[in-house]
């Protein structure tokens, strides 16, 4: 299943054991969750949290880098296959 990821979604990621520079997204959290977790104390007090949620320190998320490879396992659609 894939799920869209926008600029301040709160999201929980899994690091690779095998891969340093890779992460998988575990989860993405919905804006009433995103809220029980600050109230929880889990994020610093710099994030706000609205409908949006907004990270207030500069340069948060510089170090971010999406890359666009694809493996060749990857393209083969699974239901082209049925």
């Amino acid at each position: 299943m894939y799920v869209w990821i926008n600029q301040g979604d709160i999201i929980l990621i899994g690091l690779r054991d095998y891969q340093d520079a890779k992460a998988d997204v575990i989860l993405k959290y919905t804006p009433d969750e995103a809220r029980n977790l600050k109230t929880y104390g889990e994020f610093p007090e710099s994030v706000r949290i609205n409908e949006t949620v907004t990270f207030v320190e500069e340069g948060f998320d510089e170090d971010i880098e999406f890359g666009d490879d694809i493996s060749s396992a990857d393209e083969a659609d699974p239901v082209d296959g049925i």
